[in-house]
């Protein structure tokens, strides 16, 4: 299977990231508020609209983040040859 080039990596990366997260987070505050009956199309339409929103933020913040993360932890020495 050909792989996508290098350059999209920052935007398949947080791509999965919010697919995966919103899709945990949405299933839990489904079953938190309406049980386990109708799950299903609760949480489809929960997870799709978290999904919509979380993408496009994490595109803006994950830069700030790493600016933040980069200030505070130190960068991983190189391993010696």
């Amino acid at each position: 299977m050909k792989k996508l080039p290098a350059w999209t990596h920052r935007f398949v990366m947080p791509f999965f990231l919010t697919l995966l997260m919103t899709a945990c987070v949405s299933f839990i505050a489904t079953i938190h508020v309406a049980g386990f009956a109708g799950i299903a199309e609760h949480w489809l339409s929960s997870w799709l609209w978290s999904w919509v929103i979380a993408y496009p933020v994490i595109l803006v913040i994950l830069p700030i983040v790493r600016w933040i993360v980069s200030h505070v932890v130190e960068e991983p020495k190189a391993p010696m040859k």
